[in-house]
C-alpha cells in the first residue's frame, strides 16, 4: 500500500511512530555520550556517527519489517518461535527500560532545574505529572504521537541555533567523516546501543501495531517510517556533534562533571545554558514516555491485566522510577548490572527476528530480503562481540 493511499490519520501515526522511536533514543545519556565522544575523537567522530547510522538502519529495518509483517509484538513472536523465549526477552527489556527510566526522570528534573531554577525534586514531580497526564488522555496514542513530534522538532530547532553559535569547522568534519584520523569501534557500538538498543527499536513498531498498522500491505510505509526514525535521531546526534566540535576546536574547556551543559554555555552564554535545560528536559521527558509505553507493551503476554489496565500500569512504571530516584538517587550498581544485561537485548532480539523471518508460519506471504538477512546477522555478530567486551569492562569496575 502506498503512502498516498493511507488515510491521513494513519499517515500521522506512521510519522508519530518515527518520532516516538527517535525521541525515545534521544535521552540524557544520548546527549552526554555525543559530547564526550566528540571531545575525545574530534572531527573523526563524524565517521563513528556514519557507521552507527548504517548499522542502526539495518537493525531497525529488520525488526520493524518482520514485526509489522507478522502483525505480532516482538515477544509474542519469540514465544511462538520458542515457548518461553518471549518472557526472557520481555523481562530483559522491562528491567532495562525501568533502570534507564530512572536516569530519564533525573534528566527531566535537572532540565527544569536549569531552565526554571526550581529544586531538582520539584522538577522531577512536575515532569512526572505531565507525563502521567499524557497517558490518561482518552486517545493516549495520538497524544503521545503529537507530544513526540512537537518536542522532537523543538529539540532540533534549538540545536540548529547552538550549532550556529558554536561555529564548528564544517569542512574538516565532513572530510574526516569519510577519512577518519582515529577509529574507535567501541564508540560505534555504544552509539548503536543508544539508538536502537533495548526497548528503543520496538518503540515505534509496537505503536503501529496498537493502531492496526501491520501486515505485508504496509511493509513499504513501515520501512519508510523506521528509516525516518533513525534519520531524526541521527540529525540530533549530528547537531550535538557539530555544536560540541565548535566549542572543542575553539579551545573551550569542557566540564567533565556536566559536559553537555558546558558546551551549550560556552557556545551561547547564559542563553545557551537555558537552552540546554530545555533540550535536556525535552529529551528526558520524551524518553520517559517512550520507555514507559514500550516497556509496558512487553508485559501484556504475562497476563491480560497488563493490557486491560495499560494506563494504570504505565502510571505505576513512571511513578516507581521517580520514587526510586527521589529516595536513593541513581542506583549506580543496579544500572551497571542491568545495563550489562541490556547489552545482550539487541543481538538477542535481532537474532530472534532474523530466524522468525525465515518461517512462513509467521510471515505468511511476506518474504524478507536477502540483503537485510545477511547484514542483520553481521550486525548480530558485531554487537555481540562488543557487548561481551563492554560487560567484562563494566563488571570489572564494580
Amino acid at each position: 500500500m502506498s503512502a498516498s493511499s493511507i488515510p491521513k490519520s494513519r499517515a500521522s501515526v506512521l510519522l508519530g511512530s518515527a518520532f516516538l522511536m527517535a525521541t525515545s533514543a534521544i535521552g540524557p545519556g544520548f546527549i552526554t555520550q555525543t559530547t564526550v565522544f566528540t571531545e575525545q575523537l574530534r572531527t573523526s567522530f563524524g565517521f563513528i556517527i556514519l557507521c552507527s547510522i548504517l548499522l542502526d538502519i539495518v537493525v531497525q529495518l529488520n525488526i520493524w519489517r518482520v514485526v509489522s509483517a507478522s502483525g505480532m509484538r516482538a515477544h509474542d513472536l519469540a514465544n511462538a518461535f520458542v515457548p518461553g523465549l518471549g518472557y526472557v526477552l520481555s523481562t530483559l527489556i522491562v528491567l532495562g527500560g525501568l533502570a534507564f527510566n530512572i536516569g530519564n526522570v533525573a534528566g527531566a528534573g535537572l532540565g527544569l532545574q536549569v531552565l526554571l531554577g526550581v529544586e531538582l525534586w520539584q522538577g522531577v514531580v512536575i515532569s512526572v505529572i505531565l507525563a502521567l497526564v499524557l497517558f490518561w488522555f482518552k486517545h493516549a496514542g495520538r497524544a503521545l504521537d503529537l507530544f513526540s513530534k512537537v518536542l522532537g522538532m523543538v529539540m532540533i530547532l534549538l540545536m540548529v541555533y547552538i550549532v550556529y553559535a558554536s561555529r564548528p569547522p564544517f569542512g574538516a568534519a565532513l572530510i574526516n567523516t569519510f577519512k577518519p584520523e582515529v577509529i574507535n569501534t567501541t564508540a560505534i557500538i555504544v552509539l548503536v546501543g543508544g539508538t536502537v538498543g533495548g526497548y528503543i527499536s520496538f518503540a515505534g513498531v509496537h505503536r503501529l501495531l496498537d493502531d492496526g498498522i501491520g501486515g505485508p500491505a504496509f511493509i513499504r510505509d513501515v520501512s519508510r517510517s523506521s528509516v525516518k526514525g533513525i534519520l531524526l535521531a541521527s540529525a540530533m546526534r549530528v547537531l550535538l556533534f557539530l555544536a560540541a566540535l565548535g566549542v572543542v576546536m575553539a579551545g573551550g574547556a569542557i566540564d567533565a562533571g556536566n559536559p553537555a551543559a558546558s558546551v551549550f554555555q560556552l557556545a551561547a552564554g547564559e542563553v545557551g545554558y537555558r537552552i540546554f535545560g530545555l533540550v535536556l528536559w525535552c529529551a528526558a521527558i520524551t524518553s520517559v514516555a517512550g520507555s514507559a509505553y514500550t516497556s509496558v507493551s512487553f508485559l501484556h503476554s504475562f497476563h491480560p491485566f497488563f493490557d486491560r489496565y495499560r494506563s494504570l500500569v504505565i502510571t505505576v512504571f513512571i511513578l516507581f522510577s521517580a520514587v526510586i530516584f527521589l529516595m536513593i538517587g541513581r542506583p549506580v550498581r543496579v544500572l551497571v548490572v542491568v545495563g550489562a544485561l541490556n547489552a545482550f537485548v539487541l543481538p538477542l532480539a535481532l537474532g530472534i527476528i532474523l530466524l522468525v523471518a525465515q518461517r512462513r508460519k509467521f510471515m505468511g506471504t511476506y518474504r524478507h530480503p536477502l540483503w537485510l538477512t545477511v547484514t542483520g546477522w553481521v550486525a548480530v555478530v558485531l554487537v555481540t562481540i562488543m557487548s561481551i567486551k563492554t560487560i567484562v569492562s563494566d563488571l570489572g569496575k564494580m
